[in-house]
C-alpha cells in the first residue's frame, strides 16, 4: 500500500509546476501513492493541477497587500477559515506526510499537519527563505533547498540540497537545434538572444530590450522575445508589423525547449523556476531581478548565481540604461560565455524531483 501525501502551495507557475513534478516523481517511484493537492481558491493551481491528473482542494486564502485594501481587512477571516478547513482535510485524507512548496495555501495546511504530529517537508525554491517557510521550519521533518548556504535560514541537520524540479523537455537541447530554428523561422548560423520576462511580462525587461532591438539586428544577432501577455499589444505593434529578419516577438513561448535550443544568451527575470531551467540548460544569462516580489527574493537568487560567477546581474533600476551595453559585451565575448556556461552547469540538479520524492518517501511515519 502506497503512502498518502498532501502537496500544498501554488499561486504562480514557479510553485505549481515544481509541485506537479514532485507528484509525478512520487507516482513513478510507487504507482499506489495517493496524492492530494491543496491550493488557494482562484489561483492557477486550481486549473493546472486537475489538468495534470491530480485532485485538489482549495482554501480561501490570499497574501497580505502592501497597502490598505479590502483583501487585507479580510485576511484574518480568510486565515481562520483556511486553518479550519486545513484541519478538516487532514482528518479526512489522513496523510502520511504533507509537503509545502510555497505560496498562500502552504501555511495553513502545514500548520495543521504540524499540530496533528504529521511529518512535513518544506521545498524552498529561492536563495532566500520566505517568512512562512522560516516560521514552519522549526517543526519540519526535512527541508529541500535549491541553493547552497541555506543553513542561515534553516536547521542544518534537516537540509537536503536537491535543487528545484523543472520541466522534462529542456534536456538534450542539441538534438533539437535545427528543428528549433525551423520552428521560429530563424537562421542557425546567427547568434540568438532569448528574452523571457515571465508569462505575464516584465515592463523593465521589455523596455530595455526595445531600446536595443535595432542595434542587435544591425549587428547580425537574432532575437526571440517573449513580451508576456500584459505587454504583447504594445511591443508587437511597435516591432512585429515591421517583420525585420531575425526578430520574433510573441506574448508567450509554448515551445520553451525550442527557445532554449536556439539561445546563445538569455535575458531573464530571476525567479526560482527560471534560474533552475537556466542551470539545467547551461545558458549564459543576464538576470534582471524583479523588485516587485516578496522580500526581494529574486535579487537574492541572482546574487547567489553571481557569487558563483554563473550569471551576470543587472539591477532593475539600471536595466534601461545598462542592459544594451552588458548584452552586447557578452555576445561578443566567447570566453565569458564559456565561463558562465561551465559555472551555471555546476549548479544544475537534473534529478531534483526524484531526489525530493525520495526524501518524502523516507520521512518517518506518524
Amino acid at each position: 500500500m502506497g503512502k498518502r501525501i498532501i502537496i500544498s502551495g501554488g499561486g504562480t507557475g514557479g510553485h505549481v509546476y515544481p509541485a506537479i513534478a514532485i507528484a509525478d516523481a512520487l507516482k513513478q517511484a510507487d504507482a499506489t501513492t495517493e496524492i492530494l493537492f491543496v491550493g488557494a481558491e482562484g489561483k492557477m493551481e486550481m486549473d493546472k493541477v486537475p489538468e495534470a491528473g491530480y485532485p485538489i482542494e482549495g482554501l480561501w486564502i490570499s497574501g497580505i497587500q502592501r497597502r490598505l485594501t479590502m483583501d487585507n481587512l479580510m485576511f484574518p477571516f480568510k486565515l481562520i477559515s483556511s486553518i479550519w478547513k486545513a484541519f478538516s482535510i487532514i482528518r479526512q485524507f489522513k496523510p502520511d506526510a504533507v509537503v509545502g512548496v510555497g505560496g498562500y495555501a502552504s501555511g495553513p495546511i502545514m500548520y495543521a499537519a504540524n499540530q496533528a504530529g504529521i511529518p512535513t517537508l518544506i521545498q524552498e525554491q529561492n536563495g532566500y527563505a520566505g517568512l512562512t517557510n522560516k516560521l514552519l521550519a522549526s517543526k519540519a521533518s526535512a527541508i529541500c533547498v535549491a541553493y547552497p548556504d541555506m543553513q542561515k535560514y534553516f536547521p542544518e541537520d534537516r537540509i537536503h540540497f536537491t535543487g528545484n524540479p523543472v520541466r522534462k523537455d529542456i534536456t538534450e537541447l542539441e538534438k533539437l537545434r535545427e528543428e528549433a530554428f525551423d520552428h521560429f523561422g530563424l537562421s542557425s548560423s546567427r547568434k540568438t538572444v532569448l528574452v523571457i520576462g515571465g508569462s505575464l511580462g516584465a515592463l523593465t525587461v521589455n523596455e530595455s530590450i526595445a531600446k536595443n532591438v535595432d542595434t542587435l539586428l544591425e549587428k547580425g544577432y537574432q532575437l526571440i522575445w517573449q513580451t508576456g501577455k500584459y505587454y504583447s499589444d504594445r511591443f508587437q505593434q511597435e516591432f512585429a508589423h515591421r517583420e525585420p529578419e531575425g526578430l520574433k516577438v510573441m506574448p508567450f513561448i509554448r515551445r520553451m525547449d525550442y527557445a532554449y535550443a536556439c539561445a546563445d544568451v538569455v535575458v531573464s527575470r530571476a525567479g526560482a523556476l527560471s534560474i533552475s531551467e537556466l542551470c539545467l540548460t547551461g545558458k549564459p544569462s543576464i538576470l534582471i531581478p524583479s523588485p516587485n516580489v516578496a522580500e526581494d527574493h529574486q535579487t537574492k537568487n541572482a546574487l547567489a548565481l553571481e557569487k558563483e560567477e554563473a550569471a551576470v546581474m543587472v539591477k532593475d533600476t539600471a536595466a534601461r540604461e545598462q542592459l544594451g551595453e552588458v548584452l552586447m559585451r557578452l555576445l561578443e565575448d566567447e570566453q565569458q560565455q564559456k565561463q558562465l556556461q561551465q559555472a551555471i552547469l555546476k549548479l544544475a540538479k537534473p534529478k531534483a524531483a526524484q531526489e525530493i520524492a525520495e526524501v518524502i518517501i523516507q520521512l518517518p511515519t506518524k
